[in-house]
């Protein structure tokens, strides 16, 4: 997660049994390496890449949708489904950070109160703080260390802000994107692209008035991206009504991505594109380490007196901190 340094060949204080605890599934170990990630410590990101080789087995489910669409006792439901199957599940909640701890402002246990105590399951929540689209960069680290700790499935239940969750479509495996009776705007959202990332569609609270015009307006739009036949499931998480179902469609799903290819397609998409995020970052922090506090100091002055272009000063600091471009690269 930091990306401060290289990898380091040494095992630092503690590496070793938290990457046992991890392996093995334990709690303690997965819970203080998903902290460690989350405050940018070395030793989290040894643990990531020492298990790294082992990740790739869960089935990672998003869950977006508008706020008050019933995400998370959505997110219970089906984690009270799978474990009827006998699958094993982690959850990571995004919520909002708190203005002043930046830590997560709901409570894991108060969220999916139902499903927690259960040995087979694993519930976190992650502070957003201030991710685009409610999504914490923490999120693609903790997944993986999920992943190697043994879990099925992992479902990462995003804030629910708007166009930004398109970012969750680049973690995760599947995306169920959440609407309720009524939500008009949900509909109205699909021209800023949200639609595009759904894989599949659920209307909430079902047994409410207006909940069938809302499938048959989700259909309508989603018809337009050349499906025949989109998935639209009914489903009422506070009864359970339609659980079963929408799990039924996950697993459909998720043979029909492995067997097409598409689903090994995706992730390595996913990983290239990580790359390329870790890396712009890792450049971004390096250059303004090196060019230093006065020269940025500077740069602000020159902006704010418009006496020269941001595009022209990025580009002088860019050539100062790493040297001008020779030539492209092959």
């Amino acid at each position: 997660m930091s990306g401060s340094s290289s990898v380091s060949t040494r095992t630092p204080p503690g590496g070793a049994e938290l990457i046992e605890g991890v392996r093995r599934g334990r709690r303690a170990a997965i819970a203080r390496t998903i902290s460690l990630l989350e405050s940018g410590h070395p030793v989290g990101d040894f643990v990531l890449d020492a298990v790294f080789a082992s990740t790739g087995s869960a089935w990672v489910v998003g869950v977006t949708g508008a706020p008050g669409a019933g995400k998370s006792t959505l997110v219970d439901g089906l984690v009270r489904e799978l474990r009827k199957h006998e699958r094993t599940a982690a959850v990571l909640a995004v919520d909002p950070s708190s203005p002043f701890t930046r830590g997560a402002l709901l409570g894991d246990r108060v969220r999916m109160g139902s499903s927690a105590g259960d040995d087979g399951v694993y519930i976190r929540s992650v502070a957003s703080r201030g991710a685009l689209g409610g999504l914490a960069a923490v999120v693609p680290a903790a997944t993986r260390i999920l992943d190697a700790a043994g879990f099925d499935f992992v479902v990462v239940e995003t804030v629910g802000v708007g166009q930004g969750e398109i970012e969750v479509a680049a973690t995760v495996d599947c995306t169920i994107l959440v609407a309720m009776p009524g939500a008009g705007d949900q509909v109205q959202a699909s021209k800023a692209g949200v639609m595009e990332i759904g894989d599949l569609f659920v209307v909430n609270k079902a047994d409410l008035e207006g909940a069938a015009r809302t499938r048959q307006e989700l259909r309508s739009v989603l018809a337009l991206r050349g499906k025949a036949a989109p998935t639209v499931l009914p489903v009422s998480a506070r009864d359970g009504t339609g659980i079963g179902e929408l799990l039924g469609a996950i697993d459909v799903f998720r043979e029909h991505a492995q067997r097409t290819g598409d689903a090994a397609q995706r992730r390595r998409s996913q990983l290239i594109e990580e790359l390329e995020r870790l890396i712009a970052r890792e450049a971004q922090l390096r250059v303004l380490r090196r060019v230093g506090r006065k020269r940025l100091a500077a740069a602000n002055d020159a902006l704010a007196a418009r006496t020269v272009t941001p595009s022209a000063l990025a580009g002088g600091i860019l050539d100062e901190a790493i040297g001008p471009i020779v030539g492209l690269p092959a």
